[in-house]
């Protein structure tokens, strides 16, 4: 009977695993930073970073095959309550940026739909931009607050056909010079070597915590490592096919971006309009005009707007479902008569609110306020995956007391030092990502409050994460006096 639950193949794995991890905006994040010289850094960031990161999720999703709660449940297995509650509250509080992000995501999409262009994050200013986002956000919370679960739905089938955009983007943008008359190569000196070295200067590795979180959200994967066949050879299999495919797709579609964009005059709005430009130049190059934009955009306002309700709603009840009332108030676990942990749907609905409203009134431009708020996910989002590192060096550390049918590395302080590199790269990373990403001789003013935003917002995530613990004491100790 056991082995009957044991139907997964490596391949399966591969697959699971892909289209959760993977997905079109990765390439035209990472291209839009660093050009074509970021074909250089996926090599890199998949051997260096991607691989051990899946493996060791592998090594902790099979040792704590019955604990519920993912990261928080690994690091209370291997540490205390105290390190578990802090690792919940992260994996909670860095989806606060993601969330203030969908909206503007969301008004993009429609408006290539509706009006066929990017000029929307050019002309609006991003004082009303953000209100309407606001608006937006806050319409969504009560729908999720209702327990409405139709939206999650749409998300396999959005995630599905974002899946496929993302393939036949690179299908059809490789092949375009060759079987198309229209399509030209964009960038210059394709076929020299030096096109895809990257300067390894400062700005450089403060772009790397955009990669990080491109191919972050592997521990996603570790509840099939114990539905594998064979779990210890055909799960890292499974991984390293991944890596494969992530690596080509990162690869291909950024050779991709390189003929449509020119590497080294890359446009300023191409984080938030780049891959609808890309479909529409696809279009023009394949005679279709713009099916293909139409596509994409319906599919990415579905995928927005499901990845918004969904993320509402599953952090917060990951983080409640295993909270200690020695650490969570018992106000922000108590559920309404929907099932619905109302109080922290307010807590909620007032910190994504305040980013979604106070950097306008700093960031002039929607386009700058779009590309400064992916910045801000690439910085706090990796944030979750030190807890992923940590609890991998704490098992190692006692490897003897646990039993995992999949081990990635058998040596306890090769495995340590496995998880330190790991950790000490993903805090790199997110530490020299909060250097802003616009010149600073252009606007020093924009500059300066982006870098203190970047520095601010992590410290008060955390600084609100110490002061819950003092509530609930607090509580605790007047429910007992009374």
């Amino acid at each position: 009977m056991a082995d009957s639950k044991k139907q997964l193949r490596w391949f399966n794995v591969a697959l699971i695993a892909f289209v959760a991890v993977w997905g079109l905006g990765n390439v035209v994040n990472n291209y839009a930073q660093q050009g074509l010289s970021v074909i250089t850094s996926w090599i890199l960031i998949m051997l260096l970073y991607f691989v051990p990161y899946a493996m060791i999720v592998g090594q902790l999703g099979s040792t704590f095959k019955d604990a519920n709660g993912g990261v928080s449940s690994w690091i209370k297995q291997t540490s205390t309550k105290k390190l578990a509650y802090f690792a919940a509250w992260t994996y909670w509080v860095v989806h606060v940026p993601y969330l203030a992000q969908k909206p503007q995501g969301i008004l993009i999409a429609l408006s290539w739909l509706f009006k066929g262009n990017g000029n929307f994050v050019n002309e609006v200013p991003a004082m009303t931009v953000s209100l309407i986002c606001l608006v937006l956000f806050l319409l969504f919370l009560w729908v999720a607050a209702r327990g409405l679960t139709t939206l999650n739905r749409i998300g396999s089938l959005a995630g599905t056909a974002m899946f496929i955009m993302s393939i036949l983007f690179i299908i059809l943008a490789v092949s375009a010079p060759l079987i198309t008359k229209g399509a030209h190569i964009a960038t210059p000196d394709m076929g020299k070597l030096s096109t895809y070295l990257p300067k390894w200067n400062f700005n450089y590795f403060t772009t790397i915590s955009m990669l990080v979180f491109a191919v972050g959200g592997a521990e996603k994967i570790s509840p099939y490592v114990n539905n594998t066949k064979h779990a210890s050879k055909e799960f890292p299999l499974g991984m390293l096919v991944l890596a494969g495919m992530v690596a080509l797709c990162a690869i291909l579609g950024s050779f991709g971006m390189g003929m449509l964009f020119n590497s080294s005059h890359i446009p300023t709005d191409l984080m938030a309009n780049g891959a609808y430009e890309a479909f529409a130049k696809l279009g023009g190059f394949y005679h279709v005009g713009p099916v293909f934009v139409i596509l994409y955009a319906i599919a990415n306002t579905m995928a927005q707007i499901s990845a918004l309700a969904f993320s509402i709603d599953a952090p917060l009840k990951i983080m409640l479902a295993d909270a200690d009332p020695e650490y969570v108030p018992n106000k922000l676990a108590k559920l309404n008569k929907r099932g619905t942990p109302i109080n922290g749907y307010y807590m909620t609905g007032i910190l994504v609110s305040i980013l979604i409203i106070v950097p306008a009134l700093g960031i002039g431009s929607m386009n700058e306020l779009y590309k400064w708020l992916l910045n801000l996910n690439s910085i706090v989002m990796p944030l979750r995956y030190l807890w992923v590192f940590l609890a991998y060096m704490l098992l190692n550390k006692h490897l003897e007391r646990y039993h995992s049918e999949y081990m990635f590395l058998k040596n306890k302080t090769a495995g340590y030092i496995v998880g330190a590199w790991c950790f000490f790269f993903t805090a790199f990373a997110c530490i020299l990502g909060m250097v802003p990403k616009i010149e600073y001789a252009a606007n020093p003013g924009s500059w300066w409050f982006q870098l203190i935003l970047n520095i601010v917002t992590p410290i008060a995530f955390i600084a609100l994460g110490l002061i819950l613990p003092v509530i609930a004491r607090r509580q605790n100790k007047e429910m007992l006096q009374g």
